[in-house]
């Protein structure tokens, strides 16, 4: 039977290091401002639930909410103010954007410095993207020996994609092609497309790493049919419980690295 990676607890320990390193510092605290255009509703769920653990955990949120139809000026005027404000330490854009929109215009027009999801080409080194923070955590957390073994990585966004492959190899992981994928031990889905990783695309004993999310009929699911392949794979994380929390405390993390490269100037 398949075991489950609890993105919980492993977020959970995150939040814990980023609360006692705040609190040591006995005064002042990162700030986070998030930009966040129209209604979508699980972009406002996700912002609700950063806000949340944000006042948890010590660290000040600040939100910068928008029509969609506002115009492109108007966003990117916030990010120049934002970028040059010293009280704020990371800058957020809440994604999908409404479609209208030069999404890596404005992402790109972020200082880099202060770009907390890892998206900016240029951003520091000492940013890692939230999501592939999660997934070097997941198998951390099952002590997955790299040594020969092999990924394959599904997903709908280039840019994404080689971020998510470009880390693995980094580990020591050979990738294979989507055609290969009952061929490697590890299988990571970013594709947003509810239970399409069926167990014919698996190899027998693989990690199914989970990124995809998708709302449907008031539920959260996720791109890997978890009771098809519940039995053919060996560690999975699950939707939801898996990515989605540990994304949320890696993003924290980085906000707080920002954070200390910039105390010194307050």
């Amino acid at each position: 039977m398949v075991k489950k990676i609890d993105g919980h607890a492993i977020a959970e320990r995150v939040k814990d290091e980023i609360t006692k390193e705040i609190y040591e510092f006995n005064g002042p605290r990162p700030n986070l401002a998030i930009i966040l255009v129209g209604e979508r509703e699980d972009s406002k769920l996700y912002v609700s639930l950063k806000e949340r653990e944000g006042k948890k955990i010590g660290i000040d949120t600040h939100l910068y909410k928008l029509d969609a139809d506002v115009p492109e000026k108007e966003i990117l005027d916030i990010i120049n103010f934002l970028n040059v404000d010293p009280l704020v330490d990371g800058i957020l854009i809440q994604l999908p954007l409404p479609a209208k929109f030069d999404t890596d215009k404005i992402v790109t027009a972020i200082n880099p410095d202060k770009d907390v999801d890892g998206f900016h080409p240029q951003h520091p080194d000492f940013i890692i993207s939230p999501v592939i923070a999660s997934v070097l955590a997941c198998l951390d957390e099952i002590e997955f020996d790299y040594n020969g073994k092999t990924a394959c990585v599904f997903y709908n966004s280039d840019i994404f994609g080689a971020s998510v492959k470009n880390a693995l190899e980094d580990k020591g992981l050979e990738i294979l092609p989507i055609e290969r994928s009952d061929e490697a031990d590890v299988l990571v889905s970013a594709l947003g497309l509810p239970h399409s990783v069926k167990k014919e695309v698996i190899k027998e004993g693989a990690v199914v790493i989970d990124i995809g999310t998708t709302k449907v009929e008031g539920k959260v699911l996720g791109d890997v049919d978890f009771e098809d392949v519940k039995d053919k794979a060996e560690y999975i994380t699950p939707v939801p419980g898996g990515i989605g929390p540990m994304t949320i405390a890696f993003l924290f993390l980085n906000v707080l690295e920002i954070f200390k490269k910039n105390i010194d100037d307050r």
